[in-house]
């Protein structure tokens, strides 16, 4: 089969690859129906992510219908749709026990789909502990609709879940990329107050704007005034910083208000700098990524009772013959890209 592979830094490309078989017996095949393309892979492509392999077939962000199953996979069963969640993990360790399933003990554990095991920008795909790492369907939500749940949607969920939204909170959400929308929609479900979004890119807020007429969205020379005259001086009760800069992470603490929690779920391409002396006294909580993704069952039933849709969030499509085109498109960010949803050729 032909593979998507990280060849080395740079450069990513098409590999013959045997169709992968079973090697636990908690492990599952899976068929690619659809996939797509995430920012992470880009960090991967760019020399970003240390742990990433080179050899491996990229690509985290998939559903499918399960092939074969090996004996001790006792919650899927052949034909059956699925989500694939972002993070493989056992289910057993301390870490799984408490809900931290990024940082599972298992040597497949955490984030290793498309980074250190073979991924799914592909046709087939192994899910090692698959009784925990696919989540069924519902029947009636299609796969453009089930395609984020295992990575940007459960992370935006996650972020949402851990800023501890209150009704009364003025949130502010720092970047209106893919993982930023998953944010603002999941912080949606939280009710708060007022929601602000920020974010560099005209389009893009223009983009926000026509999907959420309902939330204020300013460029980020606006932003620490907006948030000031709508606060009483005070700041964001809530900032989540997914764009992933210099300037994004240093507006995050600065559009806070004093004692509020700063989420962290961007992925930077250098380390940033905490400047404690400047402020002391805001007694900030800083929560960062990655993801704890063990919410796909609640999210596919919150989409399949549409409280959550993300498809307007699809605005190209390509088969697998063409990914290459397609990464291009989504790096260069042209044509307006959001997400680009990959099917097979045959599709």
């Amino acid at each position: 089969m032909k593979a998507y592979t990280y060849i080395d830094k740079g450069n990513f490309g098409f590999v013959d690859k045997p169709r992968p078989k079973l090697i636990n017996d908690d492990d599952a095949i899976v068929r690619i129906t659809m996939s797509s393309i995430c920012a992470s892979d880009l960090h991967i492509k760019n020399g970003s992510v240390a742990r990433a392999v080179k050899g491996i077939t990229v690509g985290h962000e998939m559903v499918g219908i399960v092939e074969e199953t090996g004996p001790s996979v006792k919650s899927l069963h052949t034909g059956q749709r699925v989500a694939v969640n972002v993070e493989t993990f056992c289910g057993e360790c301390y870490f799984c026990r408490r809900g931290f399933i990024n940082n599972c003990e298992d040597p497949d554990g955490g984030w290793a789909l498309g980074c250190r095991i073979d991924g799914g920008q592909t046709e087939f795909v192994r899910i090692p502990h698959a009784n925990t790492g696919l989540t069924p369907i519902p029947d009636g939500v299609s796969d453009e609709q089930a395609l984020f749940t295992g990575d940007i949607l459960s992370t935006g969920f996650w972020a949402a879940k851990i800023s501890q939204i209150i009704p009364d909170d003025v949130v502010l959400i720092i970047g209106a990329g893919p993982t930023g929308l998953c944010s603002l929609i999941c912080t949606m479900l939280h009710n708060p107050h007022r929601i602000v979004v920020c974010e560099s890119d005209s389009r893009r807020r223009e983009f926000v704007r026509s999907l959420y007429p309902e939330v204020s969205v300013v460029s980020p020379e606006r932003c620490l005034e907006f948030i000031r005259s709508i606060t009483n001086n005070r700041g964001a009760d809530t900032v989540i910083e997914v764009a992933g800069s210099d300037e994004s992470f240093k507006l995050a603490w600065q559009a806070a208000r004093p004692n509020a929690i700063v989420t962290i779920v961007a992925l930077y391409d250098r380390p940033q700098i905490l400047p404690l002396p400047d402020m002391y006294g805001k007694n900030l909580t800083f929560k960062t990524g990655g993801v704890d993704a063990c919410d796909c069952a609640e999210i596919l039933k919150l989409i399949s009772e549409g409280y959550i849709d993300t498809t307007p969030f699809i605005t190209h499509r390509y088969p697998l013959s063409r990914i290459a085109e397609a990464y291009n498109l989504f790096e260069r960010r042209l044509d307006g890209v959001v997400k680009i949803a990959i099917t097979p050729d045959s599709c």
